[in-house]
């Protein structure tokens, strides 16, 4: 195999990858990684509005809010005005929403996060640079994306779902 079928087939086991685990969560929870990935800030932040959610997770708020849509039908999800500010409105987990936590997988980016932390600090610039060169040579360095490995749209609603 040469060199540009060896990128080539890297870069399809990072797509199937990311894929065959977005299938896993939304067989195993009936949800999204980032819609996990929304209740996980939320459950570790606490009292947090809207805007911070979009800012913790680099979403946009239109985003963040149709995801907040989508998990507050499925009753995993309230919010709130606050008391203080009426400007402000913050997001909270219902209890069905702290159950499915305790038994949801791991998110991938979790995982890589884990194993990217190990490495050298020249591994994981040299990593980040091959990474960005790829994007360009892709023309992909100009596409907004989110730190989340997911398939697809950020705000789209899981196969399972409803």
């Amino acid at each position: 195999m040469n060199s540009i079928e060896e990128v080539l087939v890297a870069l399809r086991r990072v797509i199937r990858a990311t894929d065959l685990h977005s299938k896993h969560l939304a067989k195993t929870t009936g949800l999204t990684a980032p819609q996990i990935l929304l209740l996980q800030t939320i459950r570790n932040q606490g009292e947090i509005t809207i805007g911070e959610l979009a800012n913790q997770m680099s979403l946009s708020q239109a985003t963040v809010t149709s995801i907040l849509d989508r998990l507050e039908k499925r009753k995993l999800v309230y919010r709130e005005r606050s008391k203080k500010d009426k400007r402000k409105v913050h997001a909270y987990l219902t209890n069905l929403a702290a159950e499915t936590l305790k038994d949801a997988p791991i998110p991938l980016q979790d995982h890589f996060t884990t194993q990217f932390s190990d490495l050298l600090e020249w591994e994981q610039t040299m990593i980040i640079s091959s990474l960005q060169r790829v994007a360009q040579m892709m023309d992909a360095q100009h596409i907004d994306a989110s730190p989340v490995l997911d398939i697809g749209l950020l705000d789209r609603q899981s196969t399972q779902i409803e």
